[in-house]
Order: structure tokens, then sequence, then C-alpha cells
């Protein structure tokens, strides 16, 4: 089955994590199938959520130890269950697991412990350790690195490998194949799970399908210092002989953030990667395309330039913007992919450069139309009547408040604040809306815009306030733990969202309508 990006459609936003479920955090199964097919019900094409690879610091799904894996968390239990690894008795819901709130820590004990066992027990068919075999032939551009990054992460209690013992910190073959020796258990455990991660998606991907949707996906640009990819591929980034960041990401100060904001993350070295062809970026696009219909590209301005800041700097004051070769970039994953369908993540510090570079390649660029309301040229953009048709429009993002906390906000603000009272009006002129419904008016006037796509969070559909946010930039603690409650979407919802797409002409565009 084909999903374009030129297409009259629409889809909804949410995260694996954030599906309900009886273990303290959502992934796939049957809540997967059954959001999926709500979305087939209410004539949706598109179910786009964040990265699937293993959740990092701060349980963000963009810092993850590999850009290649799967995180086991979302590996279906009951699914292990019925191949007979495990005993249903051993499954049966824990206290709180149906909580409205991720849970990420006693969803690793209570769904790490039992994987374990299933796998355990997995491993006693031969046709399966055939099958693991083929899966390490088959993925050995990552697997093998990831497995033993995970498992010497476990043996040192840390993923900063620069804090290793220097053989292993270097990579020198003799330490890695005594490693290799010694926590064979443990790498087979990790290959296994991504084995299992990957039977699963595809299971998924594959029913989703058949009912006519597609699933878009979410790739950062950077990569986390302590992350396989970077331990096992130092050439291409910028890092000193211990293998130490020398410099850092970040983005330059600007209104909101006078200091602007030093993200940790490596930086490439973009030379290295063209020598080699950007053999290892295009392998990740791979990976990408593989389990994702279409990809949105975060921080797609990081293609044509982006902000360097010194590794010790506390504050991004200091950092310079510096090239990057998107054109030769995207030449080459074009050559080698196609033309895959991508998303232009195109907000931020976007320049004549930047867009030249994303339409020279045909991407669709991403519209928010919360950001369309403060008046300004770059604002307007934004307003649903301005937007191209190659383009997806959100009314918010994960990074966003949801769109009735962002007006409640906006209301608040505007009892004290003449600017913010001048973006209230132009709120309620465009949208004639109220507190109330406003959630509901931003989405229609998304789907009568011209873009091809609109995609909007579930907590819109819901009409959910600040609560159900999923991340608050710059806040460490908190984030990423909103779940649907078991039933949701309801009925009601689902049916009103039909109604919507139908009006909007974008049911139509569904395959297999």
């Amino acid at each position: 089955m084909s999903f374009t990006l030129t297409e009259r459609r629409s889809g909804l936003l949410l995260h694996l994590s954030s599906l309900p479920g009886p273990y303290f955090v959502g992934g796939l199964g049957t809540e997967a199938d059954l959001f999926a097919a709500g979305l087939a019900r209410a004539g949706q094409s598109w179910w786009q959520m964040l990265p699937v690879n293993p959740i990092g610091d701060g349980n963000s799904p963009y810092a993850t130890i590999s850009s290649f894996a799967g995180e086991p968390l979302y590996i279906d239990l009951q699914g292990l269950a019925r191949r007979g690894w495990l005993k249903h008795s051993e499954i049966a819901a824990p206290p709180g697991g149906a909580g409205r709130r991720v849970n990420y820590r006693a969803a690793r004990q209570f769904k790490l412990v039992r994987l374990r066992t299933a796998l355990d027990r997995a491993m006693q068919d031969p046709a399966l350790r055939r099958k693991l075999s083929a899966f390490r032939e088959r993925e050995r551009g990552w697997l093998r690195d990831y497995a033993l990054f995970a498992a010497l992460t476990a043996r040192y209690a840390t993923a900063t490998w620069t804090n290793w013992p220097v053989p292993l910190r270097d990579r020198t073959p003799a330490a890695l194949k005594a490693a290799e020796r010694e926590l064979a258990g443990e790498l087979t455990y990790h290959e296994l799970t991504q084995l299992i991660f990957a039977d699963q998606w595809r299971a998924f991907k594959m029913r989703a399908h058949q009912l006519g949707v597609g699933l878009i996906g979410d790739l950062p640009i950077f990569v986390a210092h302590g992350s396989a990819d970077v331990w096992a591929h130092r050439r291409y980034f910028r890092l000193d002989s211990a293998g130490r960041l020398t410099v850092q990401a970040g983005c330059p100060p600007d209104a909101f953030t006078p200091e602007g904001q030093c993200w940790g993350n490596a930086l490439y070295d973009w030379q290295a990667l063209a020598q080699d062809d950007f053999g290892w970026w295009t392998a990740r696009l791979a990976r990408a395309t593989a389990l994702f219909d279409a990809i949105r590209l975060d921080h797609f301005i990081g293609f044509r330039r982006y902000w360097e800041i010194d590794a010790r700097a506390r504050t991004a004051q200091g950092g310079h913007w510096r090239q990057a070769p998107g054109d030769a970039f995207f030449a080459a994953v074009t050559k080698k992919l196609g033309r895959p369908a991508l998303i232009a993540e195109d907000l931020g510090a976007v320049t004549p450069a930047v867009r030249a570079l994303r339409d020279k390649f045909g991407f669709p660029g991403m519209k928010v139309l919360q950001f369309a309301f403060d008046g300004t040229a770059e604002a307007a953009q934004h307003l649903p009547h301005r937007l191209p048709e190659r383009a997806v429009v959100y009314t918010g993002t994960h990074d966003n408040n949801t769109t009735r906390g962002w007006y409640g906000d906006l209301e608040r603000r505007a009892r004290r604040d003449p600017v913010a009272r001048s973006e209230l009006g132009r709120v309620l002129a465009y949208l004639g809306t109220s507190s109330r419904t406003v959630h509901t008016d931003l989405m229609r006037a998304a789907m009568l815009s011209p873009a091809s796509v609109t995609i909007f969070p579930v907590q819109d559909l819901l009409g959910l306030g600040t609560s159900a946010r999923m991340n608050v930039p710059g806040v460490a603690r908190g984030n990423w733990r909103y779940r649907l409650a078991p039933g949701e979407p309801h009925a009601a919802a689902w049916d009103s969202l039909l109604a919507m797409t139908q009006v909007s002409g974008r049911a139509l565009g569904r395959p297999g309508q």
C-alpha cells in the first residue's frame, strides 16, 4: 500500500507511550490496534508518533542510546503469552497499571522482568534461534554495537562511555571481543529483544495498512553523546581524542530564551560524513523509513546551518552559526533511497536558504496554528488561509501546550498585557471562538485550509487542558507522561472528527475509500 504526503488527508498525533493499557505505559498490542481502528472509523489516513527508539534521560524519546533500536517497553506482553512464552497468570494486570500518567519506573520493573523470562523460554526454540541468526546478519550494521553498548551501560551503570575503561572506550578489538565473550548472554537478550520488537512492529504496521492508516515517525537531527551511535562511529562526530565533546548543539538566544539553549548533543563532522557518502546517515534514514511510511525531520534547519557552542559553555550566547551540506546530503539520500516521504520541521530561525533547501527536494514544511496570531509577518504565514498546499499543518505539536491550555493562558495574560490582549483579539476575530470550543474551531480551520495534510494532537480532539500537555521544552522533569484513559477517544469524538474530515474533503483521500 502506498501513502503519500501530497494527497488531501488528515490524522492524529499520539505517541505509543500515551496509549492506555494495564502495564503503566502504552505500547504495541490491543490498544494500538484499537486506536488505528478508531482512526480508520473517523476517516483518518495518518497516525503520527514520536521516536520509538530506546527511551533516554528524563524518559525523553528524543534522548536515546540508539537511533536504530526499538524501545523494549513497547513490546506487547500479551503477544508473548499468545506464543506460549509467558503464562497468563504472569501478566495479570498490576495495581495502578492503567493510570492516567505513564509510570516509567513501574513499567520497567514489571515489563522488563517478564520480558527476560519470556525470552529465556523463547530461546529453547531452535527455529527462533535460526531466525535470530538471520536477523543478526540482516541488521549487522547496528545490532551488535547496540547490544554491546546496552550491556556495557548496565555493567558500568552509565551510558557515558567516555568513563568506561579506556580499551572499551576506544573500542580496541581485543577489548570488544573479551566483552562479547563475557557478556554473551546479555548480548543475546538485547538482540532477541530487537527481533521481537521488529516482528511485533511489522505485524502492527500491516494491520494499520489494512485499515488504510499510514504511520508517521519522527527523526531528531542530532543524537545523544551517550549513545551507541557516537561510541561506534566516533569519526563522524566532533570529539577529542578521549571521545569527549569539543562542541555541542543548541540554539541561539532569542526573545524567549535570552541565554539560548545548550542541548549537549554531539555535532557532526560533516566532512567525514561526506567522505563516506553520508553512509551512516542514509542507513539511519533507511531504518526509519522501514518502520514508518513518512518521517518528520526534527530541526530541519540544521541540515543547512546549525548553532555551534563550546562544549564547556553554560549558555549558548557565545555560539556561532556553521554551515551544513544539506544539498549534498539530500542528493545522496535521493540517490540511495529514492524519494522517501519526509516532512521538514522548518520552525524557528528559518532563512531563505533553509526554505530553498526544503523546496529543492520537494519536502512539505510544517505550519502550527498556535503560532499564527501574534500579528507579525512571520506569524501570518501560519494563518490557515495563507497555507501552501505542500505543507503539514498542526494545531500544536508535542512541544506546545494543548489548544485549550494555550487559549486559557492567552486569556490570563491578556488581562494585564496589551500585547497578549491584541493577540487574543486576533484569535477571536479569526475564529469567532470561545474557551469551550477553541480546540474544535482551530481544528476545523486547519481542516479547511489548502494544506495537503493536517495532524492534530489527540489532546485537542478531546478538548483537554494544560494538565494533558506532553512536553515543556527546557523543563527536565515531569514530561512525556500523558496517557489516554481506557476507552478514549470515545465514540462521539471519533464521529465529530469524521464529520469534520468529510466536510473538508480529506476522508476521500484515504486508500481504499
